[in-house]
């Protein structure tokens, strides 16, 4: 087994807190080891580690001591994993439940008690073994994802394929994007054809973001409306990119979390409906995650060889945040994987349980 691997199954039998993960199109993984299982909390943003937020921002947010952090390449085989997409029995209460659930904020839209709503659900699967090996098929499947295993003995174990950035931070410049609309990916279909309700809830989202934003940044800069493609998954993607007027990495990161990506629009209203009918605790399901306030080199010379100039290298404290989709957590001897949609007047119920059975096969795929 890789060296740094061994160590996390190590850590993890003395149940000690860690995070492995592997950042999008990156050859290399990282682990984050904290010496004992205080539980510490984010409290003003200046704090530096590995931070695991909630989808719900009245809840704390969780963060992992730096004690210490360690490199590794992909140095291991794990065997091909089959892109046939794996299929559970179909379950036909949950089903209707869902449904039912987007049926509701339909008519709940069409009543102006809010213009859009992300909808989730938990799906539960038998499983019993490793967690470390999830997180290899994990980093061997989705090469565009930021891939994670987390692991607090006073919180739980889990582990996701995100494709969506929250925000990235260097010094007092930033990115960010909107990500919504989801298709499955056909290999003979090289551009996905978006739906009017597909296109509108990207826009939905990137006009939020831009508002949102406000007098806290400038010079901001908003892309073209792009695919990306996650897996068996197609997305639409806005980048946002700018800089803050001030260094408040936490006013920024509050002002973003939750976007109408994973919650809707306007914020309150959809969030109010979201936790009196979704049925059950999101916990870190479209929260957030990563490294906090990390201390990077900046050099003036990119030339390696120029070992002069390279002795003007500067620090800067650099962040890089994502959203927590494509998650699953690992409970006694089960998976328990969660998926959602966004939910506009146009919405159709059918079709948005089918999206979500989709969606779950990112994680089903590994299990």
């Amino acid at each position: 087994m890789n060296t740094l691997l061994a160590l996390a199954k190590e850590k993890f039998e003395q149940s000690l807190p860690f995070v492995l993960y592997k950042k999008p199109k990156e050859n290399r993984f990282k682990a984050v080891f904290q010496k004992d299982d205080s539980l510490h909390l984010v409290k003003d943003f200046k704090e530096t580690g590995f931070v695991f937020a909630p989808f719900n921002y009245d809840s704390p947010s969780i963060l992992l001591s730096p004690d210490r952090i360690l490199e590794s390449a992909f140095d291991f085989d794990i065997r091909d994993i089959d892109a046939v997409p794996k299929n559970l029995r179909p379950d036909s209460v949950a089903r209707i439940r869902y449904i039912d659930l987007v049926s509701r904020a339909i008519d709940a839209i069409k009543s102006n008690e809010f213009r859009k709503v992300v909808l989730s659900r938990k799906v539960e699967v038998s499983f019993t073994g490793s967690p470390i090996a999830l997180f290899k098929k994990l980093i061997k499947t989705y090469d565009n994802a930021f891939c994670y295993l987390w692991f607090h003995p006073k919180v739980g174990i889990w582990l996701g394929a995100t494709p969506e950035i929250l925000v990235k931070r260097r010094g007092l410049n930033f990115t960010t994007m909107s990500l919504a609309g989801t298709q499955a990916y056909d290999e003979a279909v090289k551009n996905p054809v978006w739906s009017i309700k597909e296109l509108d809830e990207q826009q939905l989202v990137t006009d939020y973001i831009k508002e949102n934003l406000g007098a806290s940044t400038k010079k901001l800069h908003i892309s073209q409306v792009e695919n990306v493609r996650a897996g068996q998954l197609w997305h639409l993607r806005t980048k946002i990119s700018g800089e803050m007027t001030k260094d408040d990495f936490g006013l920024l990161t509050n002002k973003l979390h939750p976007t109408p990506a994973v919650c809707g629009l306007p914020l309150q209203a959809s969030k109010k409906f979201i936790l009196a009918n979704e049925g059950y605790n999101r916990s870190f399901y479209t929260g957030y995650l990563g490294e906090l306030n990390f201390k990077k080199n900046n050099s003036r010379n990119t030339n390696r060889r120029n070992t002069e100039n390279n002795a003007y290298r500067t620090l800067t404290t650099a962040s890089e945040l994502y959203v927590n989709l494509r998650c699953l957590q690992l409970v006694a001897n089960k998976a328990q994987i969660y998926v959602g949609g966004g939910i506009t007047g146009e919405s159709d119920p059918t079709k948005e349980w089918e999206e979500t059975v989709h969606k779950s096969r990112t994680m089903l795929n590994i299990l």
